[in-house]
């Protein structure tokens, strides 16, 4: 049986005395994602997911001691970030290319910035620059993010464009498609857990790391993919930087919320795939 993202099995690395879950389909160059705000392995679009693994090996995890992993949670961004440094180190990897959504967007810039060697190119998807930001999230993302669970109605406020006919259409088949994974099923993030995203937040705000700083300077390529729409962190958060990030691309899609690649996964993947690319054709990949 071909494996692919509504059946793959959850593995474990075990490593610095702890175990990180995770799922890998596809062959070729790896792509790490990293997970958004409460998500675990089962809250990508597993379309998404298979539309990536077409070319490249595509691998998912949970942060420590979330979900199904297993260990101290972290408190700051490099913590986050370590779990893909420890990941990489146990699949023997080298160099990859690293994707995340949301609050995985700020683990990928993280590593990013100060792992830049393990790094060949950056995806962010509905995410922020690092520091402090002028264009902040609407208030019925907190009150809905924070409920104690979350039906479909909420999804299509969180990830969706709720005014949009098409939008609402995409997100019941996104949400059906998740639905069919019936084995090896994840842990939820619990409310009590949600306190060491807070305070990577927190740090992220405060940049100890100086990454906004550094991907002025980077020569590492980064794709910036958001919705028009995006309750969370607007895409303005990104224009304001224009003509200060060397090597940052944004695409912004009209009618979408906070994840355009469950709006519309075959679209997203062909432009990461196509970016991706390019990159290497012109030389330009790190």
């Amino acid at each position: 049986m071909e494996v692919n993202a509504t059946n793959a099995r959850t593995q474990f690395a075990g490593i610095n005395g702890k175990k990180i879950a995770y799922r890998s389909i596809g062959k070729g160059y790896p792509m790490i994602l990293c997970q958004r705000f409460r998500g675990t392995l089962d809250d990508w679009d597993p379309l998404f997911l298979d539309e990536l693994a077409r070319n490249y090996n595509v691998i998912i995890f949970d942060y420590t001691g979330l979900a199904s992993s297993q260990g101290i949670p972290h408190a700051d961004m490099k913590g986050f970030a370590g779990d893909v440094i420890d990941l990489v180190k146990y699949l023997n990897l080298e160099k990859i290319i690293l994707g995340g959504w949301s609050f995985g967007g700020w683990v990928a810039q993280i590593v990013t910035t100060v792992y830049p060697q393990l790094v060949s190119q950056a995806i962010l998807i509905g995410t922020r620059p690092p520091g402090k930001v002028s264009h902040d999230l609407e208030e019925i993302f907190i009150k809905t993010a924070y409920k104690p669970v979350n039906d479909f109605a909420d999804e299509i406020i969180l990830f969706f464009e709720p005014i949009s006919e098409l939008s609402v259409k995409k997100a019941k088949e996104s949400h059906d498609r998740i639905a069919q994974r019936t084995i090896d099923k994840d842990i939820p993030v619990t409310l009590d857990q949600l306190q060491h995203y807070r305070n990577g937040g927190e740090d992220y705000v405060k940049d100890p790391y100086n990454a906004r700083e550094k991907l002025t300077t980077t020569n590492i390529p980064i794709l910036v993919i958001s919705g028009d729409h995006e309750i969370c962190f607007p895409p303005g958060n990104w224009f304001e930087l224009n003509r200060t990030l060397p090597t940052t691309q944004v695409v912004v899609i009209p009618r979408a919320g906070h994840g355009p690649q469950h709006q519309f996964p075959e679209m997203v993947a062909t432009y990461i795939h196509a970016f991706i690319v390019n990159n290497i054709k012109d030389g330009t990949a790190n």
